[in-house]
C-alpha cells in the first residue's frame, strides 16, 4: 500500500490523493506539514531534504515533487488513456502540467496568500492587484484552450493533466476576487465534478 506523507489541505498533496482515486490505488496518509508533524525533523528530511510535502513511499520507493509523483503513479498503475504513451500526446499532457507548476502557480501566489491565507507580508495593494490581474490572465489562457478542445485540457478526454489544472481552477474559483466571465472554464469545472476524486479532494470547500 502506498504511504502518502502530507496534510490533506495542501494542494500538492491533493494532487496525489486525487490521482490515487483515479487509479483505484489504496493508500495510507499521514499528516505532515504546518499544524501537524514538522517536516524539519531528521526523520522527514531523510525522505525529502527540501522539507516539503507530499512525499510517497511505494513499497520502499520514496519520491517527492507532486507532479513527479503523479507521473510515476500514472506510469506504473495507469493506462494509455490517462497518461498517453504516444510521445506527442504525452508531451501535450506534460506541457500543461508544467505550465500549472510554473506560470500559473507564480501568477496566483501573492493573491492567494493575501486573500485566503491573510498573510501580513502579502497585503500591498499594488502587488495584490498585479497578482490578481496575472492570475486572471492565465486563467484566460486556459479558457482559450478549453474553448479549443471543448472538453479537457489535453483534448477530448480526461488525462493526468486535469488533476493539477483542475485543482488550480478550484483554487481560483474559491478565492474571493473579481472573476472574469470564462464560460469554458466554468463548464470544465462542472465536468470535473463527474469524477468522485475531484469532489473528495478538489471541490470540497478547500481552495
Amino acid at each position: 500500500m502506498i504511504k502518502i506523507l502530507g496534510k490533506a489541505t495542501s494542494i500538492n498533496v491533493r494532487k496525489v490523493l486525487w490521482c490515487c482515486d483515479e487509479l483505484n490505488l489504496p493508500f495510507q496518509r499521514e499528516d505532515w506539514g504546518s499544524g501537524f508533524q514538522s517536516t524539519q525533523v531528521p526523520e522527514f528530511l531523510t525522505l525529502n531534504p527540501n522539507a516539503l510535502v507530499p512525499v510517497i513511499d511505494d513499497d520502499g520507493f520514496v519520491l517527492w515533487e507532486s507532479n513527479s509523483i503523479i507521473r510515476y503513479l500514472a506510469n506504473r498503475y495507469g493506462n494509455d488513456n490517462f497518461y498517453p504513451r504516444h510521445p506527442q500526446a504525452r508531451a501535450c499532457v506534460d506541457q500543461w502540467m508544467d505550465w500549472q507548476a510554473t506560470n500559473l502557480n507564480n501568477a496566483w501566489s501573492y493573491a492567494f496568500l493575501s486573500l485566503v491565507r491573510n498573510s501580513p507580508a502579502h497585503q500591498d495593494p499594488q502587488q495584490l492587484a498585479a497578482s490578481i490581474t496575472g492570475w486572471n490572465k492565465h486563467i484566460g489562457i486556459l479558457e482559450q484552450r478549453l474553448q479549443s478542445t471543448g472538453a479537457y485540457v489535453a483534448g477530448d478526454r480526461f488525462t493526468l493533466a486535469d488533476i493539477p489544472i483542475g485543482l488550480s481552477v478550484n483554487r481560483w474559483i474559491a478565492t474571493p476576487l473579481e472573476h472574469p466571465d470564462y464560460p469554458a472554464v466554468a463548464a470544465y469545472f462542472q465536468r470535473l465534478n463527474d469524477h468522485p476524486g475531484f469532489i473528495r479532494h478538489g471541490n470540497n470547500g478547500t481552495p
